[in-house]
Order: C-alpha cells, then structure tokens, then sequence
C-alpha cells in the first residue's frame, strides 16, 4: 500500500507593520447645565442592575463615605473629566507623539487649550478647568467648531499628522445645527451623546439624527457616534474606550461588536452545558 502523500504546512499569515499618522486630537465638550446631570451611585447601579434606556435625572442618594458622611453626587461633566483623562493616558500608551487640545461647546465654541501637546500634565489642567453652565443654552452652533478644525486640519496634514475631533454633547432636546460648506474632508468627527431617556418634554432622538447628520457631512475617515441614557459612569469608560482606536483602522461602525456584553456570554456558556451540568464538547 503506497504511502500516504506528506501534507502540506498551512503558510503562516502574517501583517507586514504599517506606521499610521500619529494623530491631533480636538476634545469638544458640552457645558450646557444638561452637563451637571447626577450620575447613578455605584451601589445604586448594582442593586437594580444597568437597564437599557434607564437615566438618571434626579438626585438618587448617594452612598455613605467614611465616617458615614453621603458622598458627592458624581454629575455626568465629572464623569466625562474622568473619562478624558483615562483616554489621554491610554492614547499615550499607544503612541506617545498623539497630541491633544481641548474646547467647550456652550451657545458656540471657545477654546480651553488652543495649542495641541502630548503632556500628560497640560491636558489634566484643561480638564480640570472646564465647568459647566449654570443654565441651558438655547442653541448649539457646530460652525466655529468645524471651521477651527478645518484649519487645524490643514496644519496637521502639512506636518503629516491625521486631526480627529471628538465631541461630547450632553443636551436632551436642543438639536446642534451648522452652516459648513462642502469642502474637501480633512479631519474625522467622533460623537458621544449622553442624554436622558426620552420623555413627552425632549427629543434625544432628534437629536442623534442631527449629530449623525454632522458626522457624515464633515467626517473624513470612519467616524463614530456614541450614545447612552443609563447614566453610569462606566458605560462612558467603556465607550470612550472604543474612540482609542485609529481612524484609518477602523472598522465601519455596523460592523462593530464591542465590547462583549459578559451577561450574554455567561448566558451562552450556560446554554451550551447538558442537564446534568457536564460541559458540552464540540469535538467528538
């Protein structure tokens, strides 16, 4: 009997290494009164579980700290100051050369740092400089907001850098409308929306469209949009966690599926045991 033909070793896949443009970042955040919204308590969160769509826009009461004194309410502008410090320290982390400058959006945008650095210690002071409004802006004009990031835009290119705005809007009712041109597309917009769930008195809805819609006007590369009305701080860890990730490796936003709920996977590990508990193989 002829012996068996040897069998051919699988080629091995490998990804020759590509340096992308080390990136500009353009931090945009909503300081409307919106933005002082109370976030849930951690033990609050975990006593009646993260329900999809639940908002905190009350004053729920705050856990007891030490020596039993109730904790500051933690308010979604904290959450979000947090929230950039966490993505700068991790962008850096990936790449020491991104750089970062920061603006507050209230009836239109001023800048809190113009100038773009990669120091740890210049980003946590502008962080830590924004405050929120004590009342509620009527408008929200995105305009000055694309125009300084078309310019920054130019800038970055000449000096082959990639510019990524990221805009954090806070406000449950008032749409953000602009007047920009069609221009060449030079730098990408990502959105985070943090609002409450929807009542008879707002229209989150409308105004996701709207911001979707400012997105894919100005949007160079793959852009994302954001959202939640849980009002847990770490549902806006995690989200900022996933606007780590490089414009120009990304993946198109339908075809996105993280993070992984852990809840479906223990569901699913579940699932795939027999009655008696015996874990199921799929390999017989």
């Amino acid at each position: 009997m002829d012996p068996a033909p040897p069998v051919a070793a699988t080629p091995r896949y490998s990804l020759p290494p590509v340096r992308r443009p080390e990136e500009d970042i353009l931090f945009c955040v909503d300081v409307d009164l919106e933005a002082l919204t109370e976030m849930k308590p951690p033990a609050a969160a975990s006593a009646s579980g993260p329900s999809p769509g639940s908002a905190s826009t009350g004053s729920p009461q705050q856990p007891a700290g030490a020596g039993g004194a109730a904790r500051p309410a933690l308010r979604r502008l904290d959450a979000v100051k947090q929230a950039l410090l966490l993505f700068v320290h991790g962008k850096r982390k990936i790449c020491p050369g991104h750089r970062f400058a920061f603006a507050s959006l209230g009836e239109t945008v001023s800048m809190v740092k113009k100038d773009f650095s990669s120091d740890p210690g210049s980003a946590m002071e502008a962080v830590h400089s924004l405050a929120a409004s004590g009342s509620r802006y009527e408008t929200a004009d995105l305009t000055p907001l694309f125009k300084i990031a078309y310019q920054e835009g130019k800038r970055a290119e000449s000096q082959g850098r990639l510019l990524r705005v990221i805009l954090i809007y806070c406000r449950s009712s008032t749409k953000p409308h602009h007047q920009w041109p069609v221009k060449p597309k030079n730098f990408t917009l990502d959105i985070f929306y943090l609002h409450d769930k929807p009542t008879a008195d707002n229209c989150p809805q409308k105004v996701y469209d709207a911001l979707v819609d400012a997105l894919e006007h100005v949007s160079q590369y793959e852009g994302y949009i954001l959202e939640t009305s849980q009002g847990l701080a770490r549902v806006i860890f995690r989200e900022m966690c996933i606007l780590l990730s490089h414009p120009m490796q990304r993946c198109i936003q339908d075809d996105l599926d993280i993070p992984k709920q852990v809840a479906k996977k223990t569901l699913a590990t579940e699932a795939a045991q027999n009655e008696d508990g015996t874990p199921v193989s799929s390999q017989q």
